[in-house]
């Protein structure tokens, strides 16, 4: 087993910290990632790695002690694997009462859909990505490494075209991954922009929509601009038009009940709906720029937040 360190040439102490394992640990290497994005980073750890399995982990998150021999079993014996992975367990990324509201949206299906990494499964299940994944190797010869055009999705990316060339995925409910979310609004609210930006760049690339559940926000927000828009040229929609912000209010304030009533932070009734409002909203906004820059050519430069 080798583990390959792969760093975005940080400014802190993380070079530092990593040479002194180094020292005492052989089966350790320190490779640099001058683009500093997400593909690269993993391109470069592929074509420097020799084992024939290729495990990804990233960092803001802890893996349980079996994981790599939960997943390489996996891999092996599931029907068609060519990528398995496991669920996170979403955790808040700080004390405040804001990000436990933030955890607490990361994990519930109706911020997050049918997103079964996200929100859990009760048996081994086919999906359409998984956090991180475990590959052959030869799988990355086969179908190529990850499109370093995708500084976001790029997991959403190469796992569509996993799908398309007829391999599977397998997500597998009791290999749980602790993930620590963002701690502030802004920062979800950047985070989910830059998802829904980049999802039509990986429809484009990978030929077709590869879920539907990432239609939901753009309809959510195309809704309220054109059902505003309608409801003053024709008052006589101002009442279902109320009526679906009233609806989407109240499933967001029921479900923050229950997350209030689960932890004991009562504030998360009246957060939470807060919360969603924003994540849906701002996916929203960047899957329709998104479509925009794909349609005019328009570069994807976006800097990615951390």
């Amino acid at each position: 087993m080798e583990i390959l360190l792969v760093d975005g040439m940080s400014r802190d102490r993380t070079r530092e910290i990593i040479r002194t394992y180094i020292e005492k640990r052989s089966f350790l290497k320190l490779v640099d990632n001058p683009q500093k994005t997400a593909p690269y980073a993993m391109n470069t750890g592929i074509k420097n790695a020799i084992g024939d399995i290729i495990v990804r982990l990233d960092v803001h998150a802890e893996y349980p002690e079996d994981y790599f021999t939960r997943l390489v079993d996996n891999l092996g014996k599931l029907e068609g694997a060519e990528n398995v992975g496991g669920v996170c367990v979403t955790l808040p990324g700080g004390h405040s009462v804001t990000a436990i509201a933030i955890a607490e949206c990361l994990s519930n299906p109706f911020g997050m859909g049918n997103s079964y990494f996200r929100i859990g499964t009760d048996k081994v299940k086919r999906v359409d990505t998984v956090p991180f994944g475990c590959f052959r190797r030869s799988l990355f010869d086969r179908i190529g490494l990850y499109d370093t055009d995708m500084t976001r999705n790029q997991d959403d990316e190469l796992n569509g075209r996993i799908n398309k060339s007829g391999g599977k995925i397998y997500l597998l409910p009791d290999v749980r991954i602790k993930y620590y979310a963002r701690d502030t609004v802004p920062k979800v609210r950047n985070m989910f922009y830059q998802y829904g930006l980049y999802k039509p760049l990986v429809n484009k690339k990978v030929g077709t929509p590869v879920t539907i559940r990432q239609f939901a926000p753009v309809v959510f927000l195309s809704g309220l601009m054109f059902g505003f828009l309608l409801s003053i040229l024709f008052p006589v929609f101002w009442p279902f038009y109320f009526g679906t912000i009233c609806l989407y209010a109240v499933i967001g304030f029921a479900e923050g009940c229950k997350s209030a009533k689960k932890t004991g932070r009562m504030a998360l009734a009246s957060l939470m709906p807060y919360v969603f409002l924003n994540i849906h909203l701002s996916y929203g906004y960047g899957y329709l720029k998104g479509i925009y820059y794909v349609l005019f050519h328009r570069r994807f430069d976006v800097k990615v937040s951390r």
